[in-house]
């Protein structure tokens, strides 16, 4: 069974805005922020963990349906893209170790 994600730390975040790196509220409007996509990943990733525990739950509950088939794939699609979050978590902790241990 796939454990649900929750971020409750990207609240803390909201307080990054365009301005605070210089861009303007134009533009800011024409593409969604960095904390907003990072959110809405987090959001995509968490609905397939539940949407792979919902699967396997039908399955062992007998739900019409259901089939093991459907279940492992539902639980292959939220192990891949956990995955890939964790992978992108590794890169961004990376990059940010990188510009912390630079030498001016």
């Amino acid at each position: 069974m796939v454990n649900a994600v929750s971020i409750p730390a990207l609240s803390d975040l909201s307080g990054l805005s365009g301005s605070a790196f210089g861009t303007s509220s134009a533009q800011q409007t024409a593409q969604p922020g960095f904390v907003d996509t990072l959110n809405q990943a987090l959001q995509s990733v968490s609905a397939a963990q539940s949407h792979a525990t919902a699967a396997e739950a039908g399955f062992t509950a007998g739900v019409p349906g259901a089939t093991l088939a459907k279940a492992l794939v539902a639980n292959d699609r939220a192990a891949v893209s956990w995955n890939a979050t964790v992978g992108v978590r590794n890169e961004l902790v990376s990059a940010y170790q990188s510009v912390m241990n630079m030498q001016f």
